[in-house]
């Protein structure tokens, strides 16, 4: 309510009243007695009464008026509407103008007026006979004066006030609407919706526009507008009669201008910072938002689990588009966003139109899908000439956590080593690279990419999607593995007679029995070598199918062939 109707200008000025009046001097008294002067009897007073009438006040009450008999001559309850008149001023007749004085809203008071304060000899041609004592029952219902401004008093203010309204903002507040009698016309919190508009441009009455300037977010006020301020002689045609004052009970909840960008508030900023977020960076953040007035609406906290985006390329609102830009890992931050950079006037879900958010948000990591492994090495010792390389078997201790520290994984704590077959595929491919050309003894951290870890899927209760691995590795053994593309090689000159040999019982057949103990003899006797890291027997196994090509399960000295790549490193 409180808006402003086309075409509103303030009101004529009252037209005077067609009663009869005679004059009299008789000053009210209290209690009742002669018929020939003025009494009043008050009926009920109300426990407050800021303010009483006076002469040059205008008033709106309710009354009844009776014969000394009890007959009924006239009513404004018979009409549905208050009496409106200025006290004081003639409009009345002499004892209701001295009557009123003095009276509170919502009084009541039983009135006798003589002939000579009211209708005289004359009396009214039809309605009231001559020389009548009038009784009437009045109730007072509002008061004002030509002179009044807009009433504000503040109940409620908040600790911290940054911002105050201005002309032009926008504003989003809850209200009741009341008479000053106190009953209630309207209020935004019946329909759970708040009030929505600019302020000091024309969208209001005049006394609204005034009495909301100057509120902080969360304050509470009662602004009281003369009707002359509102909505005049006519009122608003439907639950505002005419002449009304009216009083607000507003509690603002949102502040903005049109004008306005995101603001950022820095929480904790990380001492070391080595890289800041940029447009095209994959951001992974937790968040808690919120409305200006501390409702909460979403929280990533609540789902215990980040909010992963890409920033700068429109996957988020263009508020938190441009907040989280310029972020460390590990930085926490409150962006305040308004509404035309957030969700506008249609809102979304359980944020209202037209609000404005405030994110906390703390960022846990982010990275560029152009982005590679960081190796950084802490410690080589003296002689670091033996680097690793494919096909090599490595034994490594490592802690494996988050770029904000969260620790996944540890050798250490399970006190045995993490062994593979460098480029066997059996680490995810950023290890793979991050383990390469690094010699026993090394320590070295390697921050792996999620492209290049466990992607956006991660691995369930274990490694978030999304996440940037930090893995601290120190290397303990290396066993050099094979040539690529060998699992078997000769260490010296291969025999002439290999398949005599292999084939013991000389039947010019070889079983997988035969074969396998034999390749296992040259091992041990260091004149072969299998593939280290994998299982022996199962490259025995695939050695002996490769043999075996006509998969009869066995081999015949016409299917036996080496492998001839190198003159001291064959493989069968």
């Amino acid at each position: 309510m409180a808006f402003r109707a086309r075409g509103w200008r303030p009101p004529p000025p009252p037209l005077l009243l067609l009663l009869l009046w005679v004059t009299g001097q008789a000053a009210p008294v209290a209690g009742l007695g002669s018929d020939t002067e003025l009494q009043i009897e008050r009926r009920f007073v109300p426990d407050e009464c800021p303010r009483t009438v006076r002469s040059g006040d205008f008033v709106r009450y309710h009354y009844v008026g009776t014969f000394p008999d009890g007959q009924k001559f006239d009513s404004s309850y018979d009409r549905d509407s208050t009496f409106n008149v200025f006290v004081g001023k003639g409009q009345l007749i002499a004892g209701m103008d001295q009557a009123l004085v003095g009276m509170c809203v919502n009084e009541r008071r039983f009135v006798k007026i003589p002939p000579k304060l009211a209708y005289g000899s004359e009396g009214v041609s039809g309605v009231i006979p001559p020389n009548s004592v009038l009784h009437f029952d009045v109730l007072l219902m509002d008061i004002w004066n030509s002179e009044d401004q807009v009433q504000i008093h503040t109940y409620f203010k908040p600790p911290s006030c940054p911002r105050t309204i201005q002309v032009s903002d926008f504003v989003r507040y809850h209200y009741n609407g009341t008479f000053l009698d106190g009953t209630l016309f309207d209020s935004s919190h019946n329909r759970m919706k708040t009030y929505d508009t600019y302020v000091g441009i024309g969208w209001l009455i005049p006394g609204m526009d005034k009495g909301l300037l100057g509120m902080c977010v969360g304050e509470k006020r009662i602004i009281t507008i003369p009707p002359f301020l509102a909505y005049g002689e006519d009122g608003d045609g439907k639950d505002i009669p005419g002449q009304a004052s009216l009083v607000f009970d507003v509690a603002l909840l949102d502040l903005h201008n049109p004008k306005d960008s995101i603001s950022i508030e820095n929480k904790v900023v990380p001492k070391n910072c080595e890289r800041i977020s940029q447009s095209g960076d994959f951001l992974r953040y937790h968040y808690n938002g919120t409305l200006l007035d501390g409702t909460l609406f979403d929280s990533s906290y609540s789902r215990n689990r980040t909010f992963d985006t890409y920033i700068g390329q429109g996957y988020v609102i263009p508020g938190m588009d441009e907040g989280l830009l310029g972020v460390c890992i590990g930085e926490k931050r409150r962006i305040v966003v308004p509404p035309h950079l957030g969700y506008g006037e249609e809102g979304r879900g359980n944020i209202p139109g037209s609000a404005v958010l405030v994110f906390d948000i703390h960022v846990i990591d982010f990275h560029n899908p152009s982005d590679s492994i960081s190796i950084t090495s802490h410690y080589k010792p003296p002689d670091c000439s033996v680097l690793s390389k494919k096909g090599d078997y490595l034994k490594y201790h490592y802690n494996a956590s988050l770029l904000d520290g969260t620790l996944l994984d540890s050798t250490w704590n399970l006190g045995k080593t993490y062994n593979i077959v460098l480029g066997s595929g059996q680490v995810v491919l950023g290890m793979d690279m991050g383990l390469r050309e690094m010699c026993v003894g090394e320590k070295r951290t390697v921050i792996i990419p999620p492209h290049l870890g466990y992607g956006e899927a991660g691995v369930d209760g274990e490694v978030p999607g999304s996440a940037v691995l930090v893995f601290e590795i120190e290397l303990l053994e290396l066993v050099a593995g094979l040539p690529e593309g060998y699992m078997f090689i000769w260490n010296g000159e291969v025999s002439p007679n290999l398949f005599e040999e292999i084939d013991k019982d000389g039947d010019g057949e070889v079983l997988l029995e035969e074969f396998s103990e034999y390749i296992h003899a040259q091992v041990a006797s260091g004149k072969g070598k299998l593939a280290p890291g994998f299982d022996a027997e199962l490259i025995v196994k695939n050695m002996f199918t490769n043999q075996d090509r006509n998969g009869d399960g066995k081999v015949i000295a016409e299917e036996f062939k080496l492998k001839d790549q190198e003159a001291k490193h064959d493989e069968l």
